[in-house]
């Protein structure tokens, strides 16, 4: 049972370590046990564990969930990407957390190397693995994998033929690891990648 229930900001002391277990919410340092977010300073009576429930809680990211999420870098072992929106309701995941993809989970066959898979700045759709405390992500399935991209010589949004993607502006081809989505996504005009919340543009050829 909650014996108290007061508002706290972050950085406030809470007590010390022999009086209360530190929780959600809450980190120690030295002994002493403060709150780690603005919110509602709880006690269970029982387990004397102090929490803070946050005033203002920021939607987190659920196994099964699928994402858009912006490639970032591409390691030897692992894509680094921001999570975008949500795929489902195109809800914006505040915070554009970092959400990674470990090369054995980018497709369902053997991938020898990322970068002949992805680019930097493709845009993906993701599957959540993990959302807590770290996001990771896995493009294997048909439906994952890259839903909009660049081409690497001029920018240009890349159009779908086949297996392959196609520059309309200098005639490059390039490879992804291919969602069946692909260009349902618009790019936005040239600068960064991102989402706009319009339809795509007619795929080309």
């Amino acid at each position: 049972m909650t014996e108290e229930s007061n508002l706290v900001l972050p950085g406030d002391l809470l007590g010390t370590a022999e009086e209360f277990v530190p929780g959600h919410g809450t980190y120690e340092y030295n002994g002493q046990v403060f709150a780690a977010l603005l919110g509602q300073k709880r006690v269970d009576s029982k387990s004397r564990t102090v929490t803070v429930d946050a005033l203002h809680a920021v939607p987190q990211l659920v196994e099964g969930e699928v994402v858009y999420a912006r490639v970032e870098e591409i390691k030897s072992s692992m894509l680094v990407t921001n999570v975008l929106r949500s795929a489902a309701n195109k809800r914006i995941v505040p915070g554009t957390p970092e959400g990674t993809v470990h090369i054995s989970k980018a497709k369902e066959s053997y991938v020898e190397e990322l970068g002949r898979e992805f680019s930097v700045g493709d845009i993906l759709k993701a599957q959540v693995l993990q959302g807590y405390p770290v996001v990771k992500l896995t493009t294997q399935g048909e439906a994952l994998g890259v839903v909009a991209a660049r081409c690497g010589d001029c920018r240009s949004p890349l159009v779908r033929k086949g297996d392959e993607l196609h520059c309309p502006r200098c005639g490059r081809i390039e490879h992804r690891k291919l969602s069946s989505d692909y260009g349902s996504i618009r790019l936005a005009p040239p600068g960064e990648a991102s989402l706009d919340g319009s339809p795509a543009e007619p795929a080309q050829g």
